[in-house]
């Protein structure tokens, strides 16, 4: 099989499975996209008068075939393909001979492959937004449904001031409305057009447009100069994993106070068997293993998060096929946050405290206490505070 770099000489397969790795799997989902950047490059070659109307009718046509196929399951990009790119590209030639092989002049697979990786991401930006804005509703009924409920707040997990069911879930749901303006600021870096940029260096002798791609593909600008592309990779990437990460630990949180909730020792809630697994040896347990899983995933978004920081950090400038490792980390914290956002808002859903359970110390009213005495004698904090404290104490 040819790819796009052959020049005759037989390839090592060993060479092709070591470098190609796991990539040419994992570029499957970015088909779509490579897709739909192809068909704006292809347009705006016709409009420079460096493509036919023909072949663009034959590649546009061909491509949005490809893209109908491959979404129904009908081909996946293979090894043999080495990547997303060349898989299109072959499948295309294939099927509308020579007019195929001529959509890849003023482009090279690094900028090929990036602007579909920014088109993939503008998307999961959206999905990981909706799904966290869909958990801070969840929290938001549970504070209607549970709004007399009452809790102990906890510091230094000691009971410390009266708190409430709707306190305790309205404070992660405004972290989490905070959690999706942090993953809508990612879209600054990835919104930049860095197709026509080849392979870091532009396309000397070509005068090709690549404002007109960046208003077919969306973009709010061309990334300028050239150089700037590849020096670019990984940051967008890190900083979407570093907002997945703030916003895995937020779940984590709230997925520790569940599972501290639900102890038998607490028993502030219950959790339905339909969000509990059991056991293998012990007939009378039920586990939370949802809400531990969700704790534990917080790490994996932030493992993601460091690897990607790490394969970039100490790179040269220009194209370095390190930044191919960068998809592995990056689609899987996207995958784990929007499977996490996904089961959290039927199980919220199913949480049922118990009032008669929830017990809070007699004590727990002592900062209420002194800021009253305070205020009714004139007297500084500090003395309310110390009497309080004696009063407790005798």
């Amino acid at each position: 099989m040819r790819r796009l770099w052959d020049k005759g000489a037989p390839l090592d397969e060993r060479v092709l499975r070591y470098t190609a790795g796991e990539d040419y799997a994992l570029e499957d989902r970015l088909v779509r996209y490579d897709v739909r950047a192809s068909i704006a490059h292809a347009e705006m070659l016709n409009a420079q008068q460096l493509l036919s109307l023909t072949d663009l009718d034959a590649i546009r046509d061909g491509l949005k075939a490809l893209a109908e196929e491959h979404a129904r399951g009908l081909w996946h990009v293979e090894l043999q393909d080495e990547d997303g790119q060349t898989a299109l590209e072959r499948r295309l030639t294939e099927r509308i001979g020579a007019a195929g092989a001529r959509i890849h002049l003023g482009r090279s697979r690094n900028d090929q492959v990036l602007t579909a990786i920014r088109l993939y991401l503008r998307e999961a930006i959206e999905d990981l937004s909706s799904g966290t804005l869909q958990v801070a509703d969840a929290l938001d009924e549970l504070s209607v449904r549970e709004a007399g409920t009452p809790l102990p707040g906890y510091t230094h997990m000691q009971q410390a001031m009266p708190s409430s069911v709707a306190l305790w879930a309205g404070g992660f749901a405004t972290e989490l409305r905070d959690d999706t303006e942090g993953l809508c600021e990612v879209a600054r870096r990835i919104s930049r057009n860095p197709l026509g940029s080849a392979a870091g260096y532009g396309t000397p002798g070509l005068p090709i447009d690549r404002d007109a791609t960046r208003a077919a593909l969306g973009f709010t600008s061309v990334q300028e100069p050239v150089t700037a592309v590849q020096l670019s990779r990984g940051k967008g990437e890190a900083q979407l994993l570093f907002e997945i990460t703030l916003l895995m630990q937020d779940l984590s949180r709230f997925a520790a106070d569940v599972l501290l909730y639900s102890t038998r020792e607490f028993g502030f809630v219950t959790l339905p068997e339909a969000f509990t697994t059991g056991s293998s040896i012990m007939p009378q347990k039920r586990n939370p293993d949802v809400f531990e899983l969700i704790r534990g995933r917080s790490a994996t978004a932030q493992a993601c998060l460091l690897e990607t920081l790490a394969v970039c950090a100490k790179l040269p400038s220009g194209y370095n096929r390190d930044v191919q490792l960068i998809k592995f980390p990056l689609f899987r914290a996207i995958d784990l946050g929007l499977e996490t956002l996904a089961i959290l808002p039927p199980a919220i859903g199913a949480l049922q405290f118990n009032r008669a359970a929830i017990r809070l110390d007699p004590a727990i009213h002592a900062a209420e206490e002194a800021n009253r005495l305070a205020v009714r004698e004139g007297i500084p904090f500090r003395e309310a505070y110390r009497r309080v404290a004696a009063k407790l104490k005798g």
